[in-house]
């Protein structure tokens, strides 16, 4: 990760103050104001929308499915959690002291969400400046892209996914079509993986293959596991 990343300027500090508290900090402090759940909603929002419009005009000859696996990659918590480690994110949430004896400040999962919230935070304070935010955002992409490209279309979602389901409940994984919509020369699919009757992931594809590939990753990604 180059070294020139860093933190954006901010107009409103507490804005940044936001994004980099945790809501376990926030239960044991009453003073300390909002947490930043809701900045990383945001956040997640703009990445995705940024990302696809990255990958969209970097690569103009790939179609939707090669793109699909690569802006996950480029987004997905291991990912963001590496963004977040380059800034020192880690060492500026504030967190509560059990999150913080757990090890939060290296749990891809919590590091994720603070980038995310971090984004989302920056496109408030340019009062909601998507060009200034994408110039903030791209160099990030730009200083992993290459290497994504490559190993993205080998991440065999389903597999990986089963894999965790026979080590972890113990039990198979099932891919639920929960809708489907289109004509029938454009599809739209929506698919629900769960295990032992639980939702773990949700996908969207233009097949019910796509989809389900698509729900195994957002199930990955909700986990830490990628």
């Amino acid at each position: 990760m180059p070294p020139s990343l860093t933190l954006p300027k901010f107009h409103d500090r507490s804005l940044l103050e936001r994004a980099l508290t945790h809501r376990s900090f926030a239960n044991e402090n009453s003073s300390a104001g909002k947490h930043n759940e809701r900045l990383e909603f945001l956040g997640d929002a703009v990445l995705n929308f940024l990302s696809g419009e990255f990958l969209y005009k970097r690569y103009p000859n790939k179609s939707e499915g090669e793109l699909t696996p690569l802006r996950s990659a480029l987004v997905d918590a291991k990912q963001l959690a590496k963004f977040a480690e380059a800034l020192n994110l880690g060492q500026q949430i504030k967190l509560g002291k059990g999150a913080d004896r757990e090890g939060g400040r290296q749990n891809v999962r919590l590091l994720s969400s603070t980038f995310e919230a971090l984004i989302g935070a920056y496109f408030l304070d340019t009062n909601s400046d998507i060009n200034q935010v994408r110039s903030y955002v791209e160099p990030f992409f730009n200083s992993v892209v290459n290497h994504l490209v490559v190993v993205a279309p080998n991440i065999n979602f389903k597999s990986r996914f089963q894999e965790w389901a026979l080590a972890n409940p113990k039990e198979n994984p099932q891919y639920v079509i929960v809708s489907e919509s289109g004509p029938d020369h454009a599809k739209h699919f929506v698919a629900e993986v769960q295990v032992a009757n639980k939702t773990y992931g949700r996908g969207n594809g233009h097949k019910k293959q796509e989809a389900e590939k698509d729900a195994a990753r957002d199930a990955l990604d909700r986990l830490g596991l990628i």
